[in-house]
């Protein structure tokens, strides 16, 4: 008999943050197992672009400008998923933006607007999703994903991302709470902590900055960047049958960076 817990034929998931980078690895890689995607961003060319490349795979895709950090356009944009899908199995808050700035000098709006995004926006995107979980579950379909982007830099000091790595180290604790609270659905809450991964909002301070370069090159045991395909496999593991019994744990997926 053939082993076939990570065919996702017949989910759907949601990816916010979906149109590049980490997102659009995982994207790229649940649509290539089989699954129905949503994909959430606020660059229009962008969403046009990677629902272009998504659909080369098969299923059905669509994708929704959204400002995850706008709690009633969340609401909306999930409405318009499940017209588009008729359910959400598996939710990808993925979406986020970074910021450097010295502590000292951060303002409040500096700081807000981190917070906005990286956490109230996964708050908002959490929700949404849980409660259309719940509600299925009510009625006789439980089961769901909720996955957290976090980051490396919850748990290893990140000079000039006090605001960002808060938001990251709040998410590893809001995802263990909900394994805890929405387990008896059947609904799992993991997340997932990227290392050092070129994308479009790292891309430059790699290939600018030489200092950090220099730094953090020599202690990356695979020696290369992460890239967004890299979260594939583990995008396609968290939405499948196969991690059914698996919640509230982070993977670090960082080329060994950390252990170094």
């Amino acid at each position: 008999m053939t082993y076939t817990p990570f065919d996702l034929s017949g989910k759907t998931a949601l990816i916010t943050g979906g149109n590049s980078g980490i997102g659009l690895g995982m994207a790229k890689a649940v649509a290539a197992a089989g699954a129905d995607v949503s994909i959430w961003g606020t660059n229009p060319d962008k969403n046009r672009t990677a629902k272009e490349v998504l659909e080369t795979y098969g299923p059905k895709i669509t994708s929704h400008i959204v400002d995850v950090s706008d709690s009633s356009a969340v609401d909306s944009a999930f409405e318009k998923v499940l017209k588009d899908h008729g359910r959400v199995d598996t939710c990808f808050a993925n979406a986020g933006m970074g910021f450097g700035k010295r502590f000292v000098e951060m303002s409040d709006a500096d700081w807000r607007r981190v917070m906005s995004v990286n956490l109230d926006g996964a708050f908002y995107t959490l929700r949404a999703a849980a409660r259309h979980m719940v509600k299925r579950a009510e009625d006789g379909d439980a089961g769901g994903r909720l996955i957290a982007t976090s980051s490396l830099a919850a748990i290893a000091g990140q000079p000039l991302g006090e605001a960002y790595s808060g938001t990251k180290g709040a998410l590893i604790s809001i995802m263990q709470a909900l394994a805890v609270e929405l387990g008896r659905y059947k609904i799992t809450a993991n997340s997932i902590l990227p290392g050092h991964i070129e994308t479009p909002m790292t891309e430059q301070r790699y290939e600018n900055d030489k200092r950090f370069v220099e730094a953090i090159w020599p202690r990356l045991p695979i020696r290369r960047w992460g890239t967004g395909d890299d979260f594939g496999g583990i995008a396609v593991y968290l939405m499948s049958d196969a991690s059914q019994y698996h919640t509230g744990t982070q993977f670090l997926i960082d080329g060994g960076f950390f252990m170094s």
